[in-house]
């Protein structure tokens, strides 16, 4: 056996998946799949976009359970249980922020949901927002606690869900792509920063495209087999009307 495949084998696994599929109520959403995501640093899921991507990732962090097929996920085999260790972020189906809100209510709400039943909080300052986001956005400017959510650029704007969705700082943090980034230069800085995170953290995003090299991400896995229900939906439509 090469040296380096010894090497990946005595890596320690965050994600080990076999067989896994997921079927909607209009047919194969994605699957069926073998997966193997070292612990720590950031691994890109290189795939189509669509539900069936989004599927998956949330299948990783415990928010969907396979149709069939066993994930485990540091150590974890329950979804209940992998939901505990794991944060999700970038999904605009969980955690879509609306644009009326502003910054301090965001973060206001997200530190009384950390705290303690009885424990008062008052509106966020400064201070809070600090410890909610630097971790995330490292030197990068902070957003103004009066602004508006549509007032944000598309990078500040991703980077803050992050930071909401991981104040907990669980072992593995899942970002729905890093394709939502626009503009290339600030999706290098969005990379980075997840390289960071990536240092204290397992860290699995998805991009339609490979990450370019050098860009520090551990590990870049094309996934096949990811479908659209919503296509899959239409065909089946297409298909009984040429059958009348």
């Amino acid at each position: 056996m090469p040296e380096e495949a010894q090497a990946d084998e005595a890596t320690p696994k965050a994600v080990t998946a076999r067989g896994i599929s997921m079927t909607g109520p209009w047919g194969p959403v994605f699957g069926p799949l073998d997966l193997d995501i070292n612990a720590g640093g950031v691994t890109v899921l290189v795939g189509p976009p669509g539900s069936g991507r989004t599927a998956l990732l949330m299948n990783l962090a415990g928010r969907m359970k396979p149709s069939t097929g066993t994930v485990t996920v540091l150590g974890h085999s329950k979804a209940r249980d992998i939901f505990g260790v794991s944060a999700l972020a970038g999904v605009e189906q969980l955690d879509t922020i609306y644009e009326s809100v502003t910054v301090r209510d965001l973060i206001t709400e997200q530190v009384r949901w950390d705290a303690p039943w009885y424990r008062l909080v008052r509106r966020a300052g400064e201070a809070e927002r600090d410890t909610v986001c630097r971790p995330v956005f490292g030197d990068l400017p902070l957003p103004q606690l009066d602004e508006f959510v549509e007032q944000l650029d598309e990078l500040t704007g991703l980077l803050l869900r992050i930071a909401l969705a991981n104040t907990a700082r669980p072992a593995l943090l899942v970002v729905g792509s890093v394709d939502e980034v626009t503009n290339n230069a600030e999706r290098e800085t969005l990379i980075g920063r997840l390289v960071e995170l990536g240092k204290e953290q397992t860290v699995i995003t998805a991009s339609a495209n490979e990450i370019a090299e050098g860009s520090g991400v551990a590990a870049q896995i094309h996934v096949e087999h990811l479908r659209r229900p919503e296509l899959t939906h239409a065909a089946q439509g297409r298909h009984k009307k040429g059958d009348d």
